[in-house]
């Protein structure tokens, strides 16, 4: 019987040397990922997650630690990995003068897979992800968010157990990534694949993800579930405006008893101040308030973002923290994910 442990890693670490000078990507990632979930892992540019992507789907090997995926040994056992996982890379991974559904069976050629079931297959992802009106056209006259489709589909052609994307709507508009996101849970729902994915967008992780895990400068540096890691490690953001008059340094006091909280003051009628379940607090505070004789002109609770957890954590932004040349350094090209692809011909 299979382990409900479908990727599990110790002390997974990648240096490279760059300029002369050694630089570590990733630094002891130690996590066991159960089979059928949907892990995020955020963090800034360079923060070291495409590069554990590039280690657990076996692109680059470690510089130290171990890892297995789908009971695999990535490093002795590379192809055993190779043709249980899907891996969408940033790049589009189609041959651009290929026809989609010619690319899709040709893939599931590399996997060993026989005519019949491939074109089967093809043909069911082909209408799983809605790509029926483009099935006969070449991969260069797609749309970038059907580029991405076809991402998927090349990544599901053999049925993986997990399935790596890195970055999948990186580019998409609004609509396109939402209508990606629809796919990706429908056809997680329908084969329980495991999902492992690396994205800039917060509220993607925030939405979808069972797990999230933040990684910076290597390190992770948080693991749970995104209502647990707001929970624990931020707080509702709260604002009161008092009424004209109003008594700003009573009111702070109020704060802080009911609170503990520092309330900082924004000019002379309002406060501002971070709480945990503030939004649960605010109705006793007003109520403490008014019975002092402080009127509240407004009040308001925002609820903790994923970015608010990095704040808590590092003391800046996931998007302060971005980088703006891209990928963790030094990047692999392309050619990475063809090879990936193509691995089991």
């Amino acid at each position: 019987m299979p382990s409900d442990t479908v990727i599990s890693t110790q002390g997974l670490t990648k240096r490279f040397t760059v300029k002369k000078s050694e630089v570590e990507a990733v630094t002891d990632l130690t996590v066991d990922v159960q089979r059928g979930a949907l892990v995020a892992f955020l963090g800034p540019n360079g923060a070291g997650k495409s590069t554990s992507l590039r280690m657990l789907t076996t692109l680059i090997p470690p510089t130290a630690g171990s890892a297995t995926v789908a009971g695999y040994d990535i490093q002795k056992e590379p192809a055993g990995v190779r043709s249980r996982i899907g891996y969408v890379g940033q790049g589009s991974s189609g041959s651009f003068a290929q026809r989609v559904r010619d690319e899709l069976l040709s893939q599931g050629a590399f996997y060993g897979m026989g005519r019949r079931e491939r074109t089967e297959r093809a043909d069911e992802l082909i209408a799983s992800l809605e790509l029926d009106a483009f099935a006969t056209r070449t991969v260069q006259q797609l749309s970038g968010g059907q580029k991405r489709r076809l991402d998927i589909a090349l990544g599901l052609i053999h049925a993986p157990e997990v399935l790596f994307l890195d970055e999948p709507s990186t580019g998409l508009d609004p609509q396109s990534r939402a209508n990606l996101w629809e796919h990706i849970i429908a056809l997680r729902a329908r084969y329980g694949t495991t999902v492992f994915l690396t994205t800039h967008y917060l509220e993607e992780a925030d939405r979808y993800a069972e797990r999230v895990m933040v990684m910076d400068s290597g390190r992770v540096i948080a693991d749970d579930t995104a209502a647990a890691l707001k929970a624990d490690l931020a707080g509702d953001a709260l604002t009161l405006t008092l009424e004209e008059g109003g008594d700003l340094a009573r009111a702070s006091s109020a704060v802080g008893r009911l609170a503990g909280a520092t309330a900082e003051h924004r000019g002379d009628r309002t406060l501002a101040f971070t709480a945990p379940s503030g939004s649960a607090l605010l109705p006793r505070l007003l109520r403490e308030l008014d019975h002092e004789g402080i009127g509240v002109a407004t009040a308001t609770a925002v609820p903790p973002t994923l970015d608010d957890v990095f704040l808590a954590l590092t003391g800046r932004t996931l998007r302060d923290a971005d980088q703006p040349e891209g990928d963790d350094a030094p990047a692999t090209t392309d050619t990475e994910s063809h090879t990936l692809e193509g691995s089991t011909r």
